[in-house]
């Protein structure tokens, strides 16, 4: 018989303040690999066990000595830590994601209910093996310049044609780096997901699309260009377009729009870099 483990602590909230770097935010969960703990399973023999709640302290004792300020860097801190620390994790995974807040001056800020960065990093004891960034949670309105049209059609088929529609999705974006070093550092070579969002923001604005599908595509095109650090860009997107309630007898391009059904469209698109 086979078996294959894993236990963590997720959803371990952080504040962690500083007069100079300002406030880091964060949610992180963390899964711990290892056939050092199969006793604990197969025996109930937890000498080797480190109790979730000892791990969630771990992490409050990380970010008050933590000396950046990315979330990014936090990560590769944390997790280093934990395997110099612990010796009985052969590997772990870290999720941690950006608990954001709008900056008002140096000491005011105030929580955002928004999109949001991601770190997905895994490390062993003989150091890092996998980094993936993310920005995640988008929610774009484009009230003009998108098109779906010309799609295959058989007896299945009710939807029309649209030369011009407003488009609302839902977005997911991730990326890995050439080099997974320059991911985690303070330094200029790390890419912040905010410069990320802002690069798929101004692309969607500017760019007439023909279905979602195009349009991510577009964008992830964009991103390497631009990002010459970057190895791969990949999507999650969901059409949540509005359904239309009422148009305009004297003027048909206003319309009423009122909330979706639950069944959406979902596209997925990963792009790598030539090497």
């Amino acid at each position: 018989m086979k078996a294959e483990i894993r236990y963590g602590k997720h959803e371990v909230s952080f504040y962690r303040t500083h007069p100079t770097r300002g406030l880091l935010g964060g949610r992180v969960s963390i899964d711990v690999f290892g056939d050092n703990f199969m006793p604990a399973y197969t025996e109930g023999d937890n000498r080797d066990v480190v109790a979730t709640d000892t791990m969630k302290n771990f992490v409050y004792a990380a970010a008050l000595e933590y000396p950046g300020r990315s979330h990014e860097g936090f990560a590769a801190f944390l997790g280093r830590r934990f395997i110099a620390t612990y010796p009985q994790m052969q590997w772990l995974r870290l999720l941690l994601r950006e608990i954001p807040f709008a900056l008002h001056s140096p000491k005011l800020l105030s929580p955002l209910e928004d999109d949001y960065g991601t770190v997905e990093l895994e490390i062993g004891q003989a150091g890092l093996r996998a980094l993936r960034c993310g920005r995640r949670n988008l929610r774009l309105v484009k009230l003009t310049g998108s098109a779906f049209k010309d799609f295959a059609r058989d007896a299945y088929t009710t939807l029309p044609d649209v030369s011009d529609r407003p488009l609302f999705v839902y977005l997911d974006v991730y990326w890995r780096y050439r080099r997974t070093e320059d991911g985690i550092s303070d330094g200029p070579s790390r890419i912040d997901s905010a410069a990320v969002r802002d690069a798929v923001i101004q692309t969607f604005d500017d760019f007439i699309s023909m279905s979602i599908q195009h349009l991510v595509h577009e964008m992830g095109t964009r991103l390497l260009t631009r990002f010459e650090g970057l190895a791969e860009v990949s999507f999650e997107a969901q059409n949540r377009l509005w359904d239309t309630s009422k148009v305009s007898e004297s003027d048909p391009t206003v319309k009423v729009f009122s909330d979706p059904k639950p069944a959406h469209g979902a596209i997925g698109l990963t792009l790598t870099r030539d090497a």
